[in-house]
């Protein structure tokens, strides 16, 4: 398979947001944001078992809507701030959709849509 043709996505993120970059015409053309996804935080708890359960849930919430942006994907950059990068990448793993997709990462500051578009094409050339 070519590298033009191979269906390649990049995403930024943190554990509440995240932007998903891809291809115009999905395996060609230049790569342009095609979504954002947010997922509000948790209200209060009374436990920490609580917490940590409801943190995982709305992270896993969040990774599903990317993945939704992201159909028959080849090769993902992940990049972004904290641990929900490598989270990402391990639930991506887990999952036979998407198990055998190449991924990379990186870590970076929050970056506006178009720097993230330049980052996301010069991972890919």
């Amino acid at each position: 398979m070519s590298e033009k043709n191979k269906k390649q996505f990049g995403v930024w993120m943190d554990t509440h947001h995240a932007t998903i970059v891809g291809r115009e015409n999905v395996d060609s053309g230049d790569f342009v944001i095609l979504g954002h996804e947010t997922v509000d935080g948790q209200g209060y708890n009374t436990s920490e078992n609580a917490a940590n359960n409801a943190e995982r849930d709305l992270l896993r919430k969040l990774f599903k809507n990317i993945t939704a942006h992201m159909q028959n994907v080849d090769e993902l950059h992940v990049t972004g701030t904290g641990t929900a990068q490598e989270q990402f990448i391990n639930y991506l793993k887990d999952t036979a959709q998407y198990k055998n997709v190449e991924t990379k990462e990186s870590t970076s500051n929050k970056m506006s849509d178009e720097s993230l578009v330049e980052y996301v094409t010069t991972q890919f050339n």
